[in-house]
């Protein structure tokens, strides 16, 4: 679809309000085609009713079938499935189905690049735009991180930078991109894919009009199936073309085989963050920026709230919330090379959303845990160690925990496991965690 075809458009649905939702009234009511605009949301009482402009009609708590069999064109919420029955009548139909980041590749005249994958992508995001800005280049970042994508138009950039989920990707078609990285592949979403393979396809979709992908040399999943797209490689283990390697004994971010910086000049903590650091490196390239100016920024870089992030640190016992590892391999990456002098009190549980936890179990057999389950799924997790002990909340556990800790000792929060079964989302986890360490600390 073209922009030229809003000629033909007069009727718009948007299904799903909330933040995006609002971002799609916002840039539908400001173009200059006199559409009529409608908002559908299945739940009763949707966020952001108070914000809807005057003259946009909204439909609650059902799919209103006439408004539905008789739009020109449908924008869903990247939260609402594409298999959902009444989105796979309107395509039946022939009514275009798009999603957000359609509407931004339809608008858009700057240059794009863009970051998916299971894990890290939002650090990846957000420390692009650091390095990017630092280096003299204005970068603006948003999508599936902070700012909706639509919202970003309105700002002054040289560089747009996105992060994309597989849910916004579903709805992508058109969006070119100067650089797509898609940084790894691990078991999440099952509970909206049919399998691992479904849900990877959604994330290859990032390829389709990219100049160039950056993929990952130690995760071969997320290498492209199109044969005429140039590859970037990226490694921890392998001498690709953004790699670590050992130089006298000490590790460095390499392009090529010039030496970038010292990996522990770097301020974020873990291999993982290494790995991350690369991919920014390259999507810089990419795009043209030279980030010599950038350096400083990235190792002063400390990372995104609820990622490893430390929000007590007293008598000794270090309180690390790690609330966005929504999943298994996030967990894992968290754990992945942690060493303690003391023992490690890991909080984990949630809505799991259908994951196998088993790959834990070796793992956490390995160090000196405690493990603190809680909600939904966390009685599943209760056989990954012998030390494991139910919660109802989290408050309970930090209760629980702070008449325990010994100096040496560390308290993480990594769940492996959505919020949805107690909190809205995992910031709003994150940060009730963050107020009952700094309260029992």
């Amino acid at each position: 679809m073209i922009l030229e075809s809003w000629q033909n458009i007069k009727q718009v649905v948007v299904i799903g309000l909330g933040m995006t939702g609002l971002s799609v009234v916002r840039y539908l009511s400001s173009l200059p085609y006199n559409l009529a605009i409608k908002v559908v949301d299945t739940r009763e009482h949707p966020p952001g009713v108070e914000s809807l402009p005057q003259g946009v009609e909204l439909s609650c708590g059902g799919w209103p079938y006439d408004w539905m069999k008789n739009a020109d064109l449908i924008v869903v919420n990247p939260g609402i499935a594409l298999s959902t029955p009444e989105l796979q009548q309107a395509v039946q139909n022939g009514i275009p189905v798009v999603g957000d980041i359609e509407l931004f590749a339809w608008h858009v005249d700057k240059p794009v690049i863009a970051i998916t994958g299971s894990n890290g992508k939002s650090t990846v995001t957000d420390l692009a735009g650091v390095v990017s800005n630092a280096s003299g280049v204005k970068a603006v970042i948003g999508g599936n991180i902070g700012v909706p994508a639509l919202d970003l138009l309105k700002q002054d950039a040289d560089l747009y930078i996105l992060e994309l989920s597989s849910f916004q990707l579903e709805t992508t078609s058109s969006l070119c991109l100067m650089a797509a990285a898609f940084l790894n592949l691990s078991e999440d979403h099952m509970d909206r894919y049919l399998d691992i393979e479904a849900y990877r396809q959604a994330k290859l979709r990032i390829f389709a009009h990219a100049q160039s992908g950056i993929v990952n040399a130690d995760d071969l999943a997320t290498y492209p199936e199109q044969q005429d797209l140039r590859l970037i490689e990226f490694s921890l283990d392998k001498h690709t073309e953004f790699h670590v390697a050992s130089i006298d004994g000490r590790e460095f971010l390499c392009h090529r085989d010039a030496p970038i910086l010292a990996a522990d000049e770097l301020n974020l903590v873990g291999r993982h963050n290494m790995a991350n650091a690369l991919v920014v490196l390259a999507l810089l390239n990419e795009a043209g920026v030279d980030v010599a100016a950038g350096l400083d920024a990235l190792k002063a870089y400390k990372g995104l709230a609820h990622r490893c992030q430390i929000v007590s640190d007293r008598q000794g016992v270090k309180w690390v919330n790690d609330s966005k590892a929504t999943n298994v391999a996030s967990t894992l990456a968290a754990l992945s090379g942690l060493s303690l002098p003391g023992k490690l009190y890991l909080l984990v549980g949630g809505d799991g959303k259908g994951a196998d936890f088993s790959e834990l179990g070796p793992v956490l057999q390995a160090l000196n845990v405690q493990l603190c389950c809680f909600g939904q799924d966390g009685p599943r997790l209760l056989p990954l160690t012998k030390d494991s002990k139910y919660f109802e909340t989290l408050e309970e556990i930090v209760q629980w925990v702070s008449t325990r800790v010994e100096s040496g000792d560390m308290v993480m929060l990594s769940p492996a496991c959505a919020s949805f079964d107690q909190f809205d989302n995992f910031m709003a986890r994150g940060e009730a965690f963050a107020a009952l360490a700094r309260q029992y600390s």
